[in-house]
């Protein structure tokens, strides 16, 4: 039993169970489902000034959200310390040569030390990757109404134009950012 918390779920039970996740949020009188609404409702809990935006019930809009967001949290401390796979991550042969032309060596852990270390965030690479990248997924989450999990999971089941388009754009831009500004940055 304790296996299958040392490798990654087949897609036949991780996207059947995600995909439970609207319909259950429907029975329990919710509709909104992602993580970027958490900063919303942190924003709204600490009652900064005297903000229109922030002035709801919180604790009412935004109770299961913190508990999803802390499961999200202690999920990605039990998968990356406590039941971490010491085996490199399995990546097609393509690329891994494609990372490695872009300087990344380090295919150990959940993401490459290369990328994403303290030693890093020091550098014009790290600041731009984790620092100017972080602020723009936080800003563009915001900005679009919600994140890719919101709008990909609960907004496209909920059939909302706006969410397909915002998808759509999400995956325009990765591939933006993975074929033309990553081999610019690194």
């Amino acid at each position: 039993m304790l296996d299958l918390l040392y490798e990654p779920w087949p897609w036949y039970v991780a996207g059947p169970a995600i995909g439970l996740v609207v319909p259950l949020l429907l029975l329990f009188g919710s509709k909104q489902f992602g993580v970027s609404s958490n900063l919303r409702h942190i924003c709204a809990s600490c009652n900064i000034g005297n903000v229109e935006f922030f002035n709801y019930d919180w604790k009412k809009a935004g109770g299961w959200n913190f508990t999803f967001l802390a499961g999200t949290v202690l999920g990605g401390f039990l998968g990356g310390y406590v039941f971490a796979n010491p085996e490199p991550i399995q990546l097609a042969a393509a690329t891994i040569t494609d990372l490695q032309t872009l300087g990344i060596q380090d295919f150990y852990g959940l993401v490459p030390d290369d990328l994403f270390s303290w030693e890093v965030l020091g550098t014009g690479t790290g600041l731009t990757v984790l620092g100017l990248g972080g602020f723009l997924v936080g800003f563009g989450a915001r900005y679009a109404g919600g994140c890719t999990s919101g709008h990909a999971i609960s907004g496209l089941s909920d059939l909302q134009l706006a969410s397909l388009i915002a998808v759509i754009g999400f995956f325009i831009g990765g591939l933006i950012m993975t074929h033309l500004i990553y081999p610019f940055i690194l």
